[in-house]
């Protein structure tokens, strides 16, 4: 929670003009996301569609970069495994003792995520992924799973904007009932 506060007066000691930049980067912040962003912005005195598109689109630029990272990480270490096996299937040393290395077993997680993605795809993933693991997990996951970046950004962007919208219009009306 302390973060949650840090930024609640970051937002209200900035000016009026730096404050969405302050949510936006609320929104990059795991567990905070869009949502919880928004909801910063809005109890800080923003707008709440400014509160709401600035944290989305901070949430949105995190898990692009991770997306971005996880895949490229990902084609590197296939590429060189890809290439190890070929030199092993040339006669070349398999491993520096010249004995095999077996794959490492997937960890309960891992398989846990694989049958979700199996039974949900890459949408359901998405829209469903934060009721459990912040979008930035989920989206790592996604691209070291091999999912293709822009299907993973795509998705993730569409359940960022609704999760951000939903909780922003959820907030809003439980702020004009008070009121």
């Amino acid at each position: 929670m302390n973060l949650i506060e840090t930024f609640q007066n970051l937002v209200a000691q900035v000016p009026e003009l730096v404050q969405p930049l302050i949510v936006a980067l609320a929104g990059a912040v795991p567990f905070i996301e869009g949502e919880g962003a928004a909801a910063i912005g809005i109890i800080g005195g923003i707008h709440p569609a400014i509160a709401a598109a600035a944290g989305a689109i901070g949430n949105f630029l995190c898990v692009a970069a991770l997306v971005l990272l996880g895949s490229g990480t990902r084609r590197a270490i296939v590429t060189r495994h890809r290439e190890r096996v070929a030199v092993a299937a040339g006669g070349g040393a398999i491993a520096e003792g010249g004995t095999a290395v077996a794959a490492p077993a997937a960890s309960p997680r891992r398989e846990k995520f694989q049958r979700a993605l199996v039974r949900y795809g890459v949408p359901g993933v998405s829209l469903l992924g934060p009721l459990l693991l912040p979008t930035q997990f989920t989206a790592t996951m996604l691209a070291a799973a091999g999912v293709g970046r822009a299907r993973i950004l795509f998705w993730q962007g569409i359940a960022i904007v609704g999760w951000t919208t939903l909780i922003t219009l959820a907030l809003t009306g439980i702020i004009s009932i008070a009121s």
